[in-house]
């Protein structure tokens, strides 16, 4: 097909090779034809000589080696530090469906916000029954320390990474909620420059909404919840050190906003303050964007033994003199068996029905719904509660007997700490396998910062599960990503790019 191609040749693009397998495809309706977001995408694509695609993935592949973008795996055997894995074909979104999507993410980190300052105060929720009182006295990420706590502003949760899903009827589906120390957001930018850099014509004829802001917008936020200072406040980046997963993150942000990397060592507490060790002395630090877990902040307060923290921090952090991001104990709403409540606090908080809705979730601390997932465990995916990275997932379908029994009895001796959930037949999206396309299972990571105002980085990270046939598109066990564009306005025809080419 070229350039001089007909309207009735165009309505007829498709990879004649390329199946969706019953799944809900981003790219391709079941008969082949592509949908109207990706019209464009694809017939560029179907225009390309053959080879073309394989040979701009690897110039891509060389791209991401030159530029250093990396994680780290541990106790990887080939070693610690691989080349962030990368697609080439991107996944597109309508602006419609984008706004939607926003506004139900607004409405969720609000909700979120409201319930983890309940949890450390009043627990209203809890005494007006609509939370059960158990589950935050069960809960590992409940810190007695934070009790009490009243963060910068109100808000507990600065940085959210909310993973969505969409099953095979289209409907998408939040999956669950990182609101800790939540990473990727540094391979959606990077991923785009790789994506400008190595197949630039691919962009021509679309309006796609820019992620290159989200620095500085990250930066604004983190000035936002500042305490108060006659200068500009100094903002700094707090790393565990070179062997954490994300590190390059780490150095990647910092180096974007313009601000220090550090590690606990390079700060310490004098005079009522937080103050960074440089070569002209120290140097107050107002806002401390937190990549370590709570319980390794402060070796006074949490882990004595924590060499990575910062003595004495919390107590500056109390007194209002310093800015954490995110706030101490926001874990409680990082727990899967408490995300079953999300539509209950949206609800309670804001007088509301959920707009983005949860995946049907049964809590194995419960006798009945127990009963059910021990009798369905085959059909089911069984997550810990607590468990990041994809690690501690039983997939009912596509486990043994074995397994199913050894879930079985994981799940009688501590109820609280399962869950268990449909299994969902995640979206996919066409991958460069070889030298063709072949559909593979996807899911959305978009980063919510809570600032001043509430601000979406457009699309996010679409990580894809690059093994045949996986659900688990985490990096750290055979994952890799890809481009996400949310466009502009409108839908992009073949027909009208021609015209405006002349």
């Amino acid at each position: 097909m070229t350039d001089n191609a007909s309207p009735a040749d165009l309505a007829d693009t498709r990879f004649t090779d390329y199946a969706t397998d019953g799944f809900y495809d981003e790219m391709f309706f079941a008969d082949g034809q592509p949908r109207p977001r990706a019209e464009l995408l694809a017939w560029r694509l179907k225009t390309l000589s053959p080879g073309e695609l394989a040979k701009r993935q690897r110039a891509a592949d060389q791209a991401l080696l030159n530029m250093g973008i990396t994680f780290n795996v541990y106790g990887h055997e080939a070693g610690t530090e691989k080349i962030w894995p990368f697609d080439l074909v991107p996944r597109i979104l309508e602006s419609d469906e984008w706004q939607r999507i926003e506004a139900g993410l607004r409405q969720r980190i609000k909700a979120l916000n409201l319930f983890i300052d309940d949890m450390y105060h009043d627990q209203k929720i809890i005494r007006d029954g609509v939370f059960p009182e158990y589950m935050v006295k069960s809960s590992k990420n409940f810190l007695k320390q934070c009790v009490g706590l009243n963060p910068p502003k109100g808000i507990w949760c600065h940085i959210t990474g909310t993973d969505l899903v969409r099953d095979t009827d289209g409907t998408v589906y939040v999956l669950e909620d990182n609101l800790r120390c939540p990473s990727g957001v540094s391979y959606v930018l990077e991923n785009r420059e790789v994506m400008k850099r190595t197949f630039p014509q691919v962009f021509d004829g679309l309006s796609i909404l820019p992620v290159e802001d989200y620095p500085e917008q990250l930066l604004k936020m983190l000035q936002y919840i500042a305490p108060p200072t006659e200068d500009e406040p100094t903002v700094v980046v707090l790393t565990p050190g070179i062997f954490n997963s994300a590190y390059f993150e780490h150095c990647f942000l910092a180096q974007q906003m313009g601000v220090e990397l550090v590690q606990g060592s390079d700060l310490v507490v004098s005079n009522g303050f937080v103050h960074m060790r440089t070569t002209r002395g120290l140097q107050r630090v107002d806002v401390i964007y937190r990549r370590i877990d709570d319980e390794f902040l402060d070796p006074l307060t949490f882990r004595p033994d924590s060499a990575l923290g910062v003595p004495g921090l919390m107590d500056v952090y109390r007194a209002g003199r310093v800015a954490l991001a995110n706030a101490p104990g926001t874990g409680i709403a990082d727990d899967k068996a408490v995300y079953a409540y999300v539509p209950a606090m949206i609800k309670y908080y804001l007088g509301e029905e959920i707009s983005l809705p949860n995946v049907p979730t049964w809590l194995c601390a419960d006798d009945e719904q127990r009963e059910y997932v021990l009798k369905n465990i085959e059909k089911l995916v069984v997550k810990p509660a607590n468990e990041s990275g994809g690690y501690g997932i039983m997939v009912g379908p596509r486990a043994t007997p074995e397994q199913h029994q050894q879930y079985r009895e994981l799940i009688v001796s501590n109820p609280r700490n399962y869950v268990a959930q449909p299994t969902l037949a995640l979206s996919r999206v066409p991958t460069l396998v070889g030298d063709h396309l072949e559909g593979r299972h996807v899911d959305l990571r978009p980063y919510i910062l809570y600032g001043e105002d509430i601000y979406i980085l457009p699309g996010g990270l679409t990580r894809v599960a690059l093994v045949k046939g996986s659900l688990v598109v985490n990096s750290s066990q055979g994952g890799g990503s890809k481009d996400t564009w949310v466009l502009k306005n409108g839908t992009p025809r073949i027909s009208d790019f021609l015209a405006s080419q002349g």
